[in-house]
């Protein structure tokens, strides 16, 4: 296809570039390599830039997001988006069942017992309109009249595609007329834990449980926001359908399912069609497996098969007579707040802990939560002393839900949050926009002792035998101010210290020295305690810069155009090469002789395990999770994040999650931890093999 015909080029890679997204983000099955992706994607980022007045709003590259919006607009829904009732014990399914059998018999329409039954998703309810097969608007449940329009919101969520045309022509299917889509956006367990950890990292908002993240994400003004949050979105049903001059290819509510996903809707797999009796056992066997799961869910949904059962049916004033939400207990107890701690971390953020009296949780006792910031505090109204309900959110995390008023002590006051830090005295600042308080003061101790602590873990240098305990200790007597003090300590100066005999002594700096000796750029970037910088951004800026120096010196716009860093970790990084402290602290570490020089590490097509994919599950006995990956990536091997049909090896550890059980299904080759090792031994140079089991 020639330069001179850009319409027919654009339209071309489009469709390609949806189809290759499709195959990632919806089947897990990518069809090209990521750099082959990349260049088709350059091309109509250029070819657009080209020809502006070719511009489509469905194109892939508007998946980053566009204009801010003042406010959402308010539209009905063209049918009733219903809530569900809900069912907590087999009892009131079976309730449920004998309600149905007696409506139908009133209509005389024969009962047949056959139910579509899938994983009740815990996020925001979706309703996406298609016209013409093109992906037209989407708008959140609301009152279930009325939603809010977030069409630019939705239209960045990777999975949700944009054009049903192709995959209706492949699946032999009419393109509809207009079809709208019901279904939850969602977000990951470990997309959250990471989305709270760069928010916490930055003063922003904590989320308190992955619904409230996904249905916060989603509902941004600022769509360029929703883009950079990663959301998933499930289809469950339909709302409207309009076929045109043929009728609807459904009716069942298990072929709009296969047809959805036909059409190239993301759907969970874990939904199927049972009788009646198998709906209940069905709940109990994936309440069983829910931790298993990706994503949070709070229950089943099982929806009568038959549409026309589903119509002879209907529905109540509040939710349908042919669906019930099967819900699985929550893990919720009462309890005392009997104090709210405001902790000092390593970045200055003020953090706030509720001290609680132990109650017991799924089995779990629990004695403290985090309560995120000042805003959650104030919305919620804590008071110490109060009696609040404590929930396990997604059943790990501690979570303060609420307060039970009419149980509050008289004299219990609002709590005022601290404008100084409760470590140091120093003013605490709140940056606009930002949810958490700060503190200001660079040689504040607190900050100190966790910058210190990190820069001494596993995380960072991982320092033998130097703990939080010795960390302290040396702060509080003075002798370590920074990290670099560390390196400088004589045995003559610790013996000083209570309960250091010379041989502890000998052995400590014995340990700061090996720590000094085999430094690897990568692990000295990351003891830096960069906010949002951890293992694998430290490796990309070790891959890229020789020694700390390169990496101080280069501007933002250097940063990123290197992989996987984006403007507010290049703004991190900027902001902690441009302060004063911090730019005496490496030239410190250039003089005492810690400053590793990183070489670039160029992996020929032929390296022994070249363009071989690799994942992870478990833990390995013999060496950390990220000496693994380095390992692989230095033998020219990928590390992925999920399993597919491209996937090439498994390491299963001991403890392996469901990846274990996908990898075997789908037939991918499955390495113990000896085995793992033993291709190592094969494909990676002793030497090299010694210098990254260190990570």
């Amino acid at each position: 296809m020639s330069d001179s015909d850009p319409r027919a080029r654009l339209a071309a890679l489009r469709d390609l570039i949806h189809f290759h997204n499709h195959r990632y983000y919806v089947l897990d099955d990518p069809q090209i390599e990521d750099a082959a992706y990349d260049a088709l994607y350059r091309e109509l980022v250029t070819l657009e830039a080209a020809h502006p007045e070719l511009a489509d709003p469905n194109s892939p590259t508007r998946r980053v997001g566009g204009a801010v919006l003042p406010s959402f607009d308010s539209k009905a829904h063209g049918l009733r988006m219903y809530s569900l009732d809900n069912a907590m014990s087999e009892t009131e399914w079976q309730d449920f069942l004998t309600r149905a059998a007696n409506k139908l018999d009133r209509e005389d329409v024969a009962f047949e017992r056959t139910f579509w039954v899938d994983p009740k998703f815990d996020g925001l309810a979706l309703e996406i309109l298609y016209e013409k097969g093109v992906y037209a608007g989407a708008l959140t449940r609301g009152d279930g009249v009325r939603g809010e329009d977030v069409t630019e919101n939705v239209r960045t969520v990777r999975n949700v595609p944009l054009d049903l045309r192709p995959h209706a022509r492949q699946a032999g299917l009419p393109v509809p007329e207009l079809l709208e889509v019901r279904g939850e956006v969602v977000m990951t367990r470990q997309a959250f834990f990471e989305l709270n950890e760069r928010q916490r990292e930055q003063g922003g908002k904590i989320f308190a449980n992955p619904r409230n993240a996904a249905a916060g994400s989603v509902r941004q003004l600022d769509s360029r926001i929703s883009a950079s949050r990663p959301l998933t979105f499930f289809a469950y049903g339909l709302g409207r359908q309009d076929w045109g001059e043929a009728a609807s290819p459904w009716t069942t509510h298990s072929g709009v399912m296969a047809g959805l996903r036909s059409l190239g809707l993301p759907v969970a797999s874990e939904g199927r069609m049972v009788e009646a009796e198998g709906v209940y056992p069905y709940f109990q066997a994936l309440g069983l497996r829910r931790q298993e799961l990706p994503f949070e869910i709070d229950g089943v949904v099982a929806k009568v098969d038959s549409l026309p059962l589903q119509e002879a049916l209907g529905f109540t004033d509040r939710a349908p007579r042919f669906a019930l939400a099967l819900k699985f207990p929550a893990h919720e107890a009462e309890t005392v707040l009997r104090q709210i701690d405001v902790q000092v971390g390593r970045t200055g953020v003020l953090t706030p802990v509720a001290l609680l009296e132990p109650v017991s949780l799924a089995g779990v006792t629990v004695a403290r939560a985090t309560l995120h910031n000042e805003d959650e505090i104030k919305a919620k109204d804590l008071r110490e002393g109060d009696t609040v309900v404590v929930r396990r959110a997604g059943d790990v995390i501690p979570e303060v839900v609420k307060v039970v008023l009419e149980k509050r002590p008289a004299d219990a006051a609002a709590f005022e949050f601290p404008h100084t830090c409760p470590a140091c005295g120093s003013p605490a600042v709140r940056d606009e926009g930002a949810a958490a308080w700060r503190c200001v003061n660079l040689a504040c101790p607190a900050m100190l002792r966790r910058g210190i602590a990190y820069f001494v873990s596993k995380a960072g240098l991982d320092i033998e035998g130097l703990g939080q305990k010795w960390v302290e200790t040396l702060i509080a007597k003075g002798m370590v101010k920074t990290p670099a003090d560390l390196f400088s300590l004589t045995e003559a100066e610790l013996l000083f210290l209570d309960r250091m005999a010379a041989k502890s002594a000998s052995n400590f700096v014995a340990a700061v020295e090996a720590a000094r000796q085999k430094a690897t750029l990568q692990k000295l970037i990351a003891a830096l305690g960069i906010r949002q910088v951890g293992t694998r951004t430290a490796r990309t800026l070790a891959d890229h810069f020789r020694d700390l120096d390169a990496l101080a010196a280069a501007t933002a716009e250097e940063l990123t155009a290197l992989p996987d860093i984006g403007p507010e970790v290049a703004a991190s990084i900027r902001e902690f090469f441009d302060n004063e402290a911090n730019r005496q602290l490496v030239a410190r570490f250039k003089d005492l002789g810690l400053w590793p020089v990183s070489e670039p590490k160029p992996i020929a097509s032929a390296a022994p395990l070249a363009g071989k994919r690799f994942l992870f599950t478990g833990a390995l006995p013999d060496m950390t999770r990220e000496a693994a990956q380095a390992l692989v990536e230095a033998a020219g091997g990928r590390i992925v994040s999920s399993v597919s049909k491209k996937l090439d090896y498994l390491v299963a550890g001991t403890d392996p999650g469901s990846k274990l059980a996908k990898a075997q299904a789908l037939g991918v080759t499955v390495l113990t931890p000896e085995e793992f090792s033993s291709l190592l031994a094969e494909s990676v140079p002793a030497p090299t093999r010694k210098s990254l089991l260190d990570i």
